[in-house]
């Protein structure tokens, strides 16, 4: 299992990848929401247990769907009880999360949505809410695996409103394959979610001109096991990690060049990488890349490669820094970033630019 943190000035949206195997029966069945909903937990009692708030889970009544979406600050949230709404799920339709009352400390789930094994959550320090304006959080899903439609790959995206500054978080699981042309398919899946990604207009938007799309937002992060491979033969990409020579490495990495080149993300931003590749580690518990001279018997070969990766796009972000994580439970390692951005509030008549301090790394 690949996991993705993100970690934002005013949320903290994480990506899991494959939180179930990709079997075909898990690709083809009804979605199972066990596994979205027990991660929800885990998060919420980690990020809060930091803030001093043991008892505090962010589901006391389990919601039965994994399609979550924030509707403001409630009464409830102010005073010390408890209430919970549930909505039907629908792909590119948000239901309603219950709200738990626990006044300003700690982290508040604000939506969270999961295709197969792609899940993302986003989460935003309840301290925050009361200060800003959050609003129109949506979710869609958009499946372009086997055959373009089935969820095996393809992303989940959040979308929200905070101020008058509109966010818009992307998670991806595109194609796999090594092959010269393969990085076609995943640019192809790319257009497709950029094309198939919509967040609807709902009573409670009213006459606000919010997104629709992805590229309609101010600020977009795209995140996750992107799959862009190096064009570099196995034994010098083995030789240049020996080395750490990672510019000299990133001269033959397919989404640098789709990034000079424009053929996809034209205009997006990625920060400098300073870390060995990712992918693809010979098992679970093992820090030896798949493959190599002399290759073991039954492993696959496998060129090292950034399959994971953190971009953005729009104006008044800035990152602070790129990082990969050690964790050795998949043949992935997970990928983090940090990023302040600048928030348009509105305080009385008045539009105001505002720059906040960054969140510390978890």
């Amino acid at each position: 299992m690949l996991q993705i943190f993100m970690f934002l000035e005013l949320q903290v949206p994480c990506r899991f990848q494959e939180i179930v195997p990709l079997k075909p029966m898990n690709i083809i069945r009804a979605e199972d929401r066990t596994e979205a909903i027990n991660w929800n937990l885990l998060i919420g009692k980690t990020l809060n247990d930091k803030y001093e708030c043991p008892q505090f889970t962010p589901l006391l009544t389990p919601v039965t769907s994994d399609n979550y979406y924030y509707t403001g600050v409630s009464d409830a949230e102010r005073r010390p009880s408890v209430s919970s709404q549930i909505a039907t799920p629908a792909i590119c339709q948000p239901s309603i999360l219950n709200q738990e009352p626990y006044g300003s400390r700690g982290y508040k789930l604000m939506a969270s949505k999961k295709m197969v094994g792609v899940f993302i959550t986003v989460w935003m320090k309840r301290e925050l809410l009361r200060r800003y304006t959050v609003s129109s959080v949506k979710v869609c899903s958009v499946a372009c695996g086997i055959m373009g439609y089935l969820g095996n790959k393809g992303s989940v995206s959040v979308s929200m409103s905070i101020g008058r500054t509109s966010f818009c978080f992307v998670a991806a699981h595109l194609a796999s394959g090594e092959k010269k042309g393969d990085e076609k398919q995943r640019n192809h899946q790319v257009s497709e979610i950029f094309r198939r990604t919509f967040f609807p207009r709902l009573p409670l938007d009213g006459d606000n001109h919010l997104p629709l799309t992805i590229l309609g937002h101010d600020r977009i992060f795209w995140f996750g096991d992107l799959n862009y491979r190096l064009c570099l033969e196995d034994n010098l990409a083995r030789q240049l990690i020996k080395k750490k020579d990672w510019r000299a490495l990133q001269v033959f990495d397919q989404l640098q060049r789709e990034l000079e080149d424009g053929g996809v993300f034209q205009g997006w931003r990625e920060g400098n990488i300073e870390f060995p590749p990712t992918y693809k580690y010979s098992s679970s518990n093992c820090n030896r890349y798949s493959g190599g001279i002399p290759s073991r018997a039954g492993e696959k070969q496998r060129t090292p490669a950034w399959c994971d990766r953190i971009l953005w796009y729009g104006k008044g972000v800035k990152q602070l820094s790129y990082f990969r994580g050690e964790s050795n439970f998949s043949d992935h390692r997970p990928v983090s970033a940090l990023f302040v951005t600048q928030l348009e509030v509105v305080k009385s008549t008045n539009a105001k630019i505002v720059p906040l301090p960054p969140l510390s790394p978890l």
